[in-house]
């Protein structure tokens, strides 16, 4: 795969990013008009910045660094990237007007137990590590690939995945036993 192609698949990563926002801030407004309650918004503006600076840094290092295309390793990582992609669709879809980027809880609401929730409670940050580990890797930017990885899990997902169970246990009360995922 050459560098100009690696670029334009960052561009369809960033349009499908663009994309998550819309359907993000759509179902945002459906959640606060069901009063739903936000949790966790101190870690927000960091994730957004590190999500972008992933396909910045993803850019930088391949054309900075002169990183190769490795076919096994490009090819292989490629098919992470789609799969973790399709994985967050999935999320997408099951949590359907409920999914959005922030933590949003609304009283009420079952737990989502159906789709990837069937089998793993957090489906969409398994999907969001593979991502951040595999692009990188498509055109062997190895450096963003392990620093995505280490700050995403220092810097948020320490704090973001504790930040929702407790929403979910606060919304407990008010939701009975089953409580909705943000």
């Amino acid at each position: 795969m050459s560098v100009e192609v690696y670029l334009v698949v960052l561009g369809v990563v960033a349009l499908e990013r663009s994309v998550e926002l819309v359907v993000s801030t759509r179902n945002a407004a459906w959640s606060f008009a069901r009063g739903g309650t936000e949790h966790g918004r101190g870690h927000f503006p960091p994730m957004v910045a590190l999500h972008a600076a992933l396909l910045v840094a993803c850019a930088a290092e391949v054309l900075v660094a002169r990183r190769s295309f490795v076919p096994v390793l490009g090819w292989t990582a490629l098919a992470v990237a789609v799969a973790s992609q399709a994985l967050r669709w999935w999320c997408i879809s099951t949590l359907g007007p409920r999914w959005n980027t922030r933590i949003i809880v609304v009283p009420g609401l079952p737990l989502v137990t159906s789709g990837p929730y069937r089998v793993l409670r957090h489906p969409n940050y398994v999907a969001v590590v593979a991502e951040g580990v595999a692009l990188p890797l498509v055109h062997s930017a190895w450096i963003t690939a392990v620093a995505f990885t280490l700050l995403n899990a220092v810097l948020l997902l320490r704090y973001r995945i504790p930040a929702e169970e407790a929403a979910l246990r606060e919304a407990a009360p008010a939701a009975g036993p089953d409580v909705a995922h943000a």
